[in-house]
């Protein structure tokens, strides 16, 4: 079916027109087939790479131009990031797009003057809780990735935010986008949709295992010249030597970077068909390698600077997100030949490869130890093979340890079907946040409104909702409790319910708030104390416990014990948990004080990627106990908001009056108060020289540039130049 042929405006047929697509792809044809562009909802179950995204497109654009609005949810704060930039483009059709991952308590009313909104499950969620006025106005929602309702983590949030908006918009058009699963009409005949079901791909993908020298496909077998040390380097040379990238997913974050750092070197030696390196492109990854080192001062930062030197790199949570972003654009740019990464790049990102190569098919389970990953884990994986216009092909490769593993490799995941996919939400801890948040924005006002909402749901689909009555009666007998709803002649919730539900924490972690706030006047309260606190909370994932954490947190526990809030007697069954609490408050401890970076994450055993990760929630729950402090009337309040900012910033409070301004951060923010700059009046009186041997010429003239000084670029080299020159008065925020 050619684009000229469907029932879209001209101005959208030409934009695609003018991108070089001129006929649709089978699975779009389908869905167009299906009513797509008549406003039927559609479930599109198909491989990676085969033009889900652009079957949302057509639905999204013909709904704007025709005065809709749209809301596009993704699984991951990443892949709204990269959708955002695809919608971005189309600006040239006069459409406006937005995208919007944080602030879990804002109602972001801007994003009502925007055309397509694209937003976390999570922060969808958030928006319905604090009463974004422009929900109502949605007429298409696509869910990407809606196979992640089988998620215990994830898949509630989706699976809850999904069953509202279909009430609360009950003529929306829903386009849900899925890996093909092994229950994909089940899930359409809840979403009321239309199945597009597919195995097509645009590249053909051969599935095989490696075994002793080769690739084992169902309909061939592919010899590797073994010229190399271990059998990954022979794998991924072989797909070098054809002009091929190879993307590498290992079960661990340090098998991740041992096989880049072992690929780098070996590449940086030998690149491959091309013999001797290239001196541009040697230039070219020296180049990334020198912006990566940029973004931090920490050994793991040095240690991919330098796979990326070989033309390898690894990818995991422990990096920064600039840090990722740089390794993603040069892998996407074939700089970087081959990316070692865990398997959450695997998520939906656009990130494929001549050859998948998965090393290792056991993931660790805290509850089973090692255990096989799922054929829908690995089915993502192996879709990640082949680059669409740059590949005649796409392999994906498992290895083999012997030949009985193998065929059982073959029969386990190659020439298997995905599983079903069923709903998490029938427990307490997912039921609980959620039962609040429905209560408190009114969408039921009694127990018998609440299981027919909950009838709604895809786990009231799936199952009979008498199986959930226990457990929301006892929800329901917490929220009580604690002062969170009120159950008289039907459910209302409280002011404090209320507070919660807009701060979108689990109501437990507001109970805990409450009780600690209680016993605040029973300890020496610090910031060490308004930290376990938060750790204490089941919203804080804390910190794992290693071998030889226990005798130094035994010792600082001891020092420490009279700022903590009710920890448990040694050797009780709670003293293991509240010891990884104590850890986490720790970590956070450093990243407002002192500390260097690298310090922590050597100290930890964790990436400034973890740090930040743990620092965000942390903020969060901080904020949040700011709000609940300020309406509990305690006088710890502002010391809770004061200690926001300061994890937001990684800054001791004698920094927080120069880290603020942009581009300066933790490190150089200790610099300059060493040196004598404590606040902004002594940054703008400094000569230019003096704060350029600190922070450096760029970082130096973008500063007083901020704080109102029109710096001339001449004048960037003068010595004697000082920074109250030409000074204007635009630095009212400092």
């Amino acid at each position: 079916m050619k684009i000229s042929e469907i029932d879209i405006p001209d101005a959208v047929k030409g934009f695609y027109t003018k991108s070089r697509i001129s006929e649709l792809y089978p699975p779009q044809e389908k869905a167009v087939e299906a009513g797509l562009l008549e406003g039927r909802n559609i479930l599109a179950a198909v491989p990676t790479a085969s033009g889900k995204t652009m079957i949302a497109e057509m639905a999204m654009l013909k709904s704007i131009i025709n005065g809709g609005k749209c809301l596009y949810i993704v699984p991951l704060r990443a892949l709204a990031s990269e959708k955002y930039a695809r919608f971005r483009e189309f600006k040239e059709l006069d459409v406006q797009a937005g995208v919007s991952t944080g602030d879990l308590d804002s109602r972001d009313e801007w994003l009502g003057r925007r055309d397509i909104i694209v937003a976390t499950s999570e922060k969808t969620d958030s928006l319905i809780r604090n009463g974004a006025p422009w929900i109502k106005d949605i007429t298409v929602i696509v869910a990407d990735e809606v196979h992640l309702l089988d998620s215990p983590d994830r898949g509630p949030t989706l699976e809850v935010t999904l069953a509202r908006l279909m009430q609360m918009n009950p003529d929306v058009q829903i386009i849900a986008l899925s890996a093909t699963v092994g229950n994909a009409r089940e899930m359409a005949q809840w979403l009321d949709a239309a199945l597009v079901e597919s195995e097509w791909r645009p590249i053909d993908l051969k599935e095989g295992v490696f075994f002793s020298g080769a690739i084992k496909f169902p309909d061939s077998l592919h010899t590797i010249e073994h010229k190399h040390k271990d059998e990954l380097t022979d794998l991924v040379y072989d797909t070098l030597n054809e002009g091929g990238q190879c993307l590498v997913f290992e079960s661990s974050r340090r098998n991740t970077e041992a096989s880049a750092r072992r690929l780098g070197q070996t590449l940086g030696k030998n690149p491959g068909s091309s013999g001797s390196p290239d001196e541009e492109y040697s230039t070219k990854l020296d180049s990334l390698a020198n912006q990566v080192l940029d973004t931090g001062e920490t050994e793991i930062t040095r240690r991919l600077a330098q796979c990326v030197r070989g033309g390898a790199a690894f990818h995991h949570a422990g990096l920064l997100s600039e840090q990722r972003k740089l390794i993603e654009g040069g892998f996407r740019n074939n700089l970087i030949k081959v990316l070692s990464s865990t398997p959450t790049l695997a998520a939906g990102l656009n990130m494929p490869a001549r050859r998948v190569i998965i090393r290792g098919f056991r993931r660790y389970d805290p509850n089973y130890g090692m255990v096989p990953i799922p054929v829908l884990e690995y089915k993502q994986m192996a879709g990640r093979a082949g680059r669409p216009g740059l590949d005649p092909y796409g392999e994906s490769v498992l290895i083999s340890k012997s030949d009985e593993e193998m065929e059982a490799l073959i029969e386990q995941y190659v020439n298997n079907d995905a599983e079903d996919i069923y709903s998490k939400l029938g427990t307490e801890g997912a039921l609980r946040t959620h039962i609040l948040s429905i209560v408190s924005t009114g969408l039921v006002k009694s127990r018998e409104e609440l299981m027919d909402f909950l009838g709604r749901t895809f786990f009231g689909y799936q199952q009979d909702t008498w199986k959930l009555a226990a457990v929301v009666d006892e929800v329901i007998e917490f929220l009580v409790t604690n002062n969170l709803i009120i159950y008289i002649e039907g459910l209302h919730p409280t002011e404090l319910g209320e507070l919660v539900t807009r701060l979108y924490i689990d109501p437990m972690s507001a109970s805990t708030i409450v009780e600690g706030q209680r016993h605040m006047g029973r300890v020496n309260m610090t910031e060490l104390t308004m930290l376990q606190l938060i750790c204490h909370t089941p919203n804080m994932r804390p910190l794992y416990l290693r071998n030889n954490d226990y005798g130094w947190l035994d010792n600082f526990i001891q020092q420490h014990n009279d700022e903590f809030l009710a920890p448990p007697p040694p050797h009780s069954s709670d003293y293991e948990w509240f010891m990884s609490e104590v850890k986490t408050a720790v970590l956070l401890h450093e990243w407002i004080s002192k500390s260097k970076e690298d310090d922590i994450t050597s100290r930890f055993n964790i990436g400034p990627g973890d740090i930040r990760a743990q620092a965000d929630t942390a903020q969060w729950l901080m904020h949040s106990t700011a709000r609940i402090f300020a309406y509990l009337g305690s006088e710890h309040a502002g010391f809770a908001q004061e200690l926001v900012e300061r994890i937001s910033y990684g800054a001791a409070k004698e920094l927080l009056p120069i880290i603020k301004i942009k581009g300066i951060g933790r490190v150089r923010a200790r610099k300059l108060y060493n040196a004598g700059y404590k606040d902004i009046e002594a940054i703008r009186k400094a000569e230019f020289k003096a704060l350029a041997d600190i922070i450096g010429p760029k970082i130096a003239v973008n500063t007083l540039r901020q704080l109102g000084i029109d710096v001339d670029e001449n004048d960037e080299k003068s010595s004697d130049f000082t920074g109250n020159v030409k000074a204007q008065q635009n630095f009212k925020d400092f």
